[in-house]
């Protein structure tokens, strides 16, 4: 299929929708199919309900008795029909054509596109890099967890003659997602937010996971592209160094940020407290040229000392975009965090650190240990199994009870089967679960009062459910 060609009738009709529910007065449709769902059987319906063509991959289904019969267009014919036609378009992938479209509507807009992916922060560093930039330009950013092959070309098709900058998020669970991913939205720069263990089901090993994640730097600096890395992250620097001698003729842009004392950090920061929510300091500084900003004092509305990585990430990115140093600081100190990442809120019995989106090894090591350090009594977890980890997942659990056993927490209550399986004699506070109905039935009978309580675990335990009941 002739994608240009393809695009002009998208120019005529700019608006594509993958929902039969969903079909605007001359819209188009593209056939998407799933693990339980196959769009093309819906095609014929979308049509009748205002949408101008249909994209499919499958031959259509004729039309029931006395229906209309709709024209099939290919390739072959595609060039001569203009937009006051409609029918079905046949195609061979109408996964690949829709990534195709969305990559060439992202090149109609020669502006900067920042790609994000990473094990865990990607999301609230998005929403940092978003609040940050827009303090001077009309920012596009990935909404919700629209940040996968489908997710990544509808945030594209976002983009229009008002945007100054995007800013694209992109997941991954199995090699190659990434390459497809940039590939598609093509990033003007970008930074990994770290690598951690995580989907390991799919990505088969800790390196696995490493060398999908670096398919963003290999994008970007195979281009002469810059890159946004932390400098205290030795699996971030060791991917970057043999990048870098691979790289002939020119020297990649590597912006680095961090914590260290090293030379090469052009912004760094540091940790002045968690009481509960995450205060800091950062400057600017070129060893070079002897050149050290003053100290700016930031307080964030985040918790969690870990979040210092993700606001120094946004710094940089606003930093090399010319966002005055200010404006920087109003953006991270009025960001509030949304979808159960690292949010804290008082109800009129609790104190409640909500994490529950997500959870891997990575991210619940650095939950468990932000926890340890905060200044408040009593402590207790609520902590939800962790997925997609495959063969490692009876090692991974264990590892969670012994930092529980060494962290001394006031109560702990473990929810998921896993949790069954680990070895935990030295936590006589420990109660387990099997499934979120039988914690919300404890809480129900036993009402917990003036806690500090950390909820984190996979989406799929569902603990988001729990806070209305705290």
């Amino acid at each position: 299929m002739d994608i240009k060609e393809l695009y002009k009738l998208y120019q005529q009709h700019p608006c594509i929708t993958t929902d039969s529910r969903n079909c605007p007065e001359g819209s188009i449709f593209l056939a998407l199919k799933g693990a339980s769902f196959n769009g093309n059987q819906f095609a014929l319906q979308a049509l009748e309900k205002g949408c101008s063509y249909a994209i499919v991959d499958e031959a259509p289904l004729n039309p029931p008795k006395g229906g209309k019969n709709y024209p099939i267009y290919t390739n072959d014919i595609l060039p001569s029909f203009g937009g006051e036609g409609g029918g079905f378009i046949l195609v061979d992938d109408c996964l690949q054509t829709f990534k195709d479209l969305a990559r060439e509507h992202r090149r109609q807009f020669d502006i900067p596109m920042v790609g994000i992916t990473g094990t865990n922060g990607k999301t609230t560093t998005k929403e940092l890099i978003r609040s940050v930039l827009a303090e001077e330009y009309s920012v596009m950013a990935t909404e919700g967890n629209f940040n996968n092959d489908v997710g990544v070309p509808k945030t594209l098709f976002r983009l229009d003659k008002t945007t100054d900058i995007a800013v694209v998020e992109m997941g991954a669970s199995h090699p190659g997602d990434i390459k497809t991913l940039v590939e598609t939205a093509e990033p003007t720069c970008g930074l990994i937010t770290n690598v951690g263990r995580a989907h390991l089901q799919g990505f088969g090993s800790f390196e696995g996971v490493c060398k999908t994640k670096g398919e963003l730097y290999d994008f970007l600096m195979a281009r002469d592209l810059p890159v946004f890395v932390n400098r205290d992250n030795e699996h971030l620097m060791g991917m970057v160094e043999s990048r870098k001698s691979k790289v002939e003729g020119y020297q990649p842009d590597v912006y680095y940020y961090g914590q260290s004392d090293s030379d090469d950090i052009l912004i760094k920061g540091e940790v002045i407290s968690c009481a509960p929510f995450l205060k800091f300091r950062w400057r600017e500084q070129d060893a070079d040229a002897g050149y050290t900003s003053e100290w700016f004092t930031v307080q964030t509305q985040l918790i969690g000392a870990y979040n210092l990585d993700n606001m120094l990430a946004a710094i940089i990115v606003g930093y090399v975009n010319n966002i005055p140093f200010d404006k920087i600081n109003h953006a991270l100190e009025n960001y509030k965090p949304t979808n159960n990442r690292s949010q804290m809120t008082e109800t009129q019995t609790n104190h409640l650190i909500v994490d529950a989106y997500n959870a891997n090894p990575t991210s619940m090591k650095a939950a468990i240990d932000n926890f340890r350090l905060m200044e408040v009594s009593p402590k207790m977890a609520i902590l939800g199994k962790m997925g997609e980890l495959g063969d490692i997942w009876e090692e991974e659990h264990q590892k969670v009870v012994t930092m529980l056993e060494e962290a001394k927490f006031d109560e702990v209550w473990l929810v998921g089967d896993e949790y069954f399986s680990t070895q935990h004699t030295s936590l006589p506070n420990l109660r387990l679960f099997h499934d979120v109905e039988e914690v919300k039935a404890a809480i129900d009978q036993e009402q917990p009062q003036h806690r500090y309580i950390l909820i984190k675990g996979s989406n799929s335990v569902k603990l988001f459910q729990l806070p209305e009941l705290l």
